[in-house]
């Protein structure tokens, strides 16, 4: 299956409840754009800034973070970190030239499958109001210009 140039989203999910709750949203046979990639992680605590830009860099429109209610955590206070981490990095997005409502934190139970498919839902039209992510843009353009041109002769 080829991946689709635009819009290109990644859903973290926390392995506990909000993995589970797409699992449930499928079952459901509830619909949600296919754009969404959903990458599962044991809490959405252990995800660090790092790999939230890492994602932007690698060409990805939105973000999301899907974890477990607040008090649910599996590993007592994951969640909460994640979301603290999300609000400080949407902060300092702008300083990289993106909008902050690419990135978004959701906490999302095992049993909340249709939430589950709004979050998607939620994301997929953000990306379409934001248009294409333009670290992409960037660094595939100075990556080019590393490149050497077959048109011209050595």
């Amino acid at each position: 299956m080829k991946e689709p140039e635009f819009p290109r989203i990644l859903g973290i999910c926390c392995r506990w409840c909000s993995y589970a709750g797409a699992d449930l949203a499928g079952a459901m046979r509830l619909q949600y754009p296919p754009e969404i990639r959903i990458m599962m992680v044991p809490c959405t605590g252990r995800v660090d800034i790092l790999h939230i830009l890492k994602a932007f860099e690698l060409g990805f429109d939105t973000i999301f973070l899907s974890g477990c209610h607040e008090g649910d955590c599996h590993y007592l206070a994951g969640n909460i970190k994640a979301k603290k981490r999300v609000n400080k990095l949407k902060k300092d997005l702008v300083a990289l030239g993106l909008e902050p409502e690419r990135l978004e934190m959701f906490h999302v139970s095992s049993g909340e499958g249709p939430k589950f498919a709004g979050v998607c839902t939620e994301m997929h039209e953000r990306a379409l109001k934001l248009g294409p992510n333009p670290v992409k843009r960037e660094a595939r353009a100075a990556w080019l210009a590393t490149q050497p041109r077959a048109d011209i002769a050595v």
